[in-house]
C-alpha cells in the first residue's frame, strides 16, 4: 500500500511501453490482436492506417503485438476510422487500467473494495486528496528523477484513484495530515491554494474526516511515519506502516491492531475535523 503520475506524451508517442513479464501483458496482446483484425478488416495496411488516423506505422504495429498500450485518443480515432461503432473505443477502459503501474493497480483493487479507510501521513497528503498539479509538483520532487513516461502513468493512476469519493455507497474515509504538509507550498503558492480548497471540498464531504495534527505537538505514535489500514466488507483488513513489519502490507489481526491502537492515539491528539477545516481556511487566507 502507498501513494505513487500523468503527463501526456506527444502525438507521435500516444502510448505506454509494456512490460512483457507484467500480468497485464496478455490483455495489451489479445486488444492489439483485435486491433490488427478490424484493420485488416477494414482492407487497410498498417502505414495507410496511420496516416489515417495521424500516427505512424511503427506506433501501429508495435500496439499491434502488444508492445504498446494504446492511450483513449488513438482507440477514438480509431474506432472512428473503422467505423466501429463504439467497439473499439471500448478498450479505452481496460487499455487505461492496463497503463498503471502494477503497484498502484494493486492499491486501487484494495481501495475499491475498502468500506473504511484511515490514514495517517507524516509528511505529504494523501494521494486521494492530491490535485493534479499538486501531484505533478511532488512526483518531479523524486531522485533520481522519473521518466516522462513513468511520471504520466503514476500521475494518472493517482489521481483516478479519486473516483472512491464518488462510490455508492460511500466508504468511511479518515485522514490525519501533518500540520507542515498542510503548510509547505508545494509547487508554488498558487498550486498550494489550489490544493487547501480541494482539501476543504473533501473535508465537507459527509463519509470523510481530515484532522490536521498540530506541529507542536510531538509526542505522538507517528513519529515513526506513515500509518494506513484499509478495512473490507467481509471483516479483513490490510495495513501498513514505515517503521514495523518492513514496511510491508500486514493482514495478521494482532499487527492491524497494533496499527488501529496507534491510529486511534493519533486522532485523538489532532486537531477535530471542525478545528482542522479552520485551520485550513486560515492557510489558504494567508497564503
Amino acid at each position: 500500500m502507498g501513494d505513487g503520475a500523468e503527463v501526456t506524451g506527444g502525438a507521435d508517442e500516444p502510448g505506454w511501453d509494456v512490460d512483457p513479464s507484467d500480468e497485464i501483458a496478455p490483455v495489451v496482446e489479445m486488444a492489439g490482436a483485435q486491433l490488427k483484425v478490424w484493420r485488416e478488416g477494414a482492407g487497410l495496411g498498417a502505414a495507410d492506417f496511420g496516416k489515417l488516423i495521424g500516427y505512424g506505422e511503427d506506433l501501429v504495429r508495435k500496439i499491434e503485438r502488444g508492445a504498446r498500450i494504446p492511450r483513449p485518443e488513438y482507440l477514438e480515432k480509431a474506432d472512428r476510422a473503422l467505423n466501429a461503432n463504439g467497439k473499439v473505443a471500448a478498450m479505452s477502459k481496460p487499455m487505461a487500467e492496463a497503463r498503471y503501474p502494477k503497484k498502484v493497480r494493486e492499491l486501487a483493487k484494495l481501495e475499491a473494495r475498502a468500506v473504511e479507510l484511515l490514514s495517517y501521513g507524516s509528511h505529504a497528503l494523501h494521494g486521494l486528496l492530491q490535485t493534479e498539479d499538486h501531484t505533478r509538483a511532488l512526483l518531479g520532487t523524486r531522485r533520481p528523477a522519473y521518466s516522462a513516461d513513468e511520471l504520466a502513468r503514476m500521475q494518472a493512476a493517482r489521481l483516478a484513484r479519486q473516483s472512491i469519493f464518488m462510490r455508492s455507497p460511500a466508504p468511511e474515509l479518515s485522514f490525519v495530515l501533518e500540520e507542515a504538509a498542510v503548510r509547505r507550498p508545494t509547487g508554488g503558492r498558487m498550486v498550494l491554494r489550489q490544493q487547501l480548497e480541494r482539501l476543504l471540498e473533501v473535508g465537507r464531504l459527509p463519509s470523510v474526516e481530515i484532522q490536521v495534527m498540530p506541529t507542536d505537538r510531538w509526542d505522538h505514535p507517528g513519529t515513526g511515519g506513515r500509518i494506513q489500514v484499509l478495512k473490507f466488507g467481509d471483516g479483513s483488513a490490510v495495513g501498513r506502516t514505515d517503521d514495523e513489519y518492513g514496511g510491508r502490507p500486514v493482514t495478521d489481526p494482532r499487527c492491524l491492531r497494533v496499527l488501529e491502537l496507534r491510529y486511534g492515539i493519533i486522532r485523538a491528539q489532532a486537531l477535530t475535523p471542525g478545528e482542522s477545516l479552520e485551520l485550513i481556511e486560515e492557510v489558504l487566507g494567508e497564503t
